[in-house]
C-alpha cells in the first residue's frame, strides 16, 4: 500500500522541485505522471524545463489529462509515482465539461478526487501529488474563475484529507503540514 504525499503552494513556490527531490530520495525506479495540455509555445517551454529537470534520472513518463484516476490504475509497478499537478487536472476536467456543453460540480470533484485517492491507496510505492493553493488570493471577479478555485479547493482538501503527509511550499521552503 501506497504512502501519499500532497505537495501544494502558490505559483513557483518550488512545489515541483522539492516534489521531484523527496520522490527521487523514495526509491530508484520512478514514474512521472504529467497532466499539462501544451496549448502554447510558453507551455512547451514549462514542460520542456521540467523534463530536462528529470532527465538522465531514471524517470519514465506518462502523460495523462483527464482521467487520472484510470492512469493511476493502469501505471505499472514503480517505487515511486510522481503526479504534477492536480490543479491542471481540475483545469482540464473544467474545460472538457465546458467544452461538451456540461459543468463538472463539486460534489463530482469530491468523487474523482477519492477515486484518484483509491487508486493511488492501490500502488505498491509512494505517490506524490502536486497542487496550487488557489485559496489565498482574492475572491476572482467572474463565475467561471469562482467554480474553478473552488473545484481545485475541494479536490485539494480531498487529497489532503486522503494523504499520509501534506507539504506547503512557502519561498522555497517546505513547512510540513501533516505527517
Amino acid at each position: 500500500m501506497a504512502g501519499i504525499t500532497l505537495i501544494t503552494g502558490g505559483c513557483r513556490s518550488g512545489k515541483s522541485r522539492h516534489a521531484q527531490e523527496l520522490a527521487e530520495q523514495a526509491g530508484r525506479k520512478r514514474l512521472f505522471i504529467a497532466t499539462a495540455p501544451v496549448l502554447d509555445a510558453e507551455m512547451r517551454e514549462r514542460v520542456e524545463r521540467h523534463r530536462k529537470m528529470r532527465q538522465g534520472r531514471e524517470w519514465k513518463t506518462m502523460e495523462e489529462q483527464i482521467d487520472l484516476p484510470g492512469c493511476l490504475r493502469r501505471a505499472p509497478a514503480f517505487d515511486v509515482l510522481l503526479c504534477d499537478c492536480l490543479t491542471l487536472w481540475v483545469n482540464n476536467l473544467l474545460f472538457d465539461a465546458e467544452k461538451s456543453g456540461t459543468l463538472i460540480t463539486e460534489d463530482r470533484i469530491t468523487k474523482l478526487s477519492r477515486e484518484v485517492c483509491d487508486a493511488a491507496r492501490n500502488i505498491p510505492g509512494r505517490v506524490f501529488f502536486v497542487t496550487n493553493e488557489v485559496g489565498l488570493g482574492i475572491v476572482p471577479e467572474n463565475k467561471l474563475s469562482r467554480l474553478y478555485r473552488d473545484l481545485v479547493g475541494r479536490c485539494n482538501q480531498e487529497i489532503a484529507a486522503a494523504a499520509d503527509s501534506v507539504v506547503l511550499m512557502v519561498s522555497g521552503i517546505p513547512i510540513q503540514v501533516k505527517g
